[in-house]
């Protein structure tokens, strides 16, 4: 297992966040193999998921706009 140092990350909201102050999911770019996701409006320091360039590129595909 790896272990990422998200400290530096730069997050930003995710596109599929509502616009209206409600669920915010946010996303940083630049970590290698992984895409970082986390709840910003729950736990904004909290824990990230850590979820793979492959699958994160199915999710994409897959998330209705």
């Amino acid at each position: 297992m790896h272990e990422y140092d998200l400290s530096t990350a730069r997050w930003r909201k995710s596109s599929y966040s509502n616009g209206q102050g409600g669920d915010c999911v946010e996303v940083a770019d630049g970590i290698l193999g992984v895409v970082p996701v986390r709840d910003s409006k729950t736990a904004p320091q909290g824990p990230a998921l850590l979820i793979g360039t492959t699958a994160w590129s199915a999710f994409i595909e897959w998330a209705p706009r």
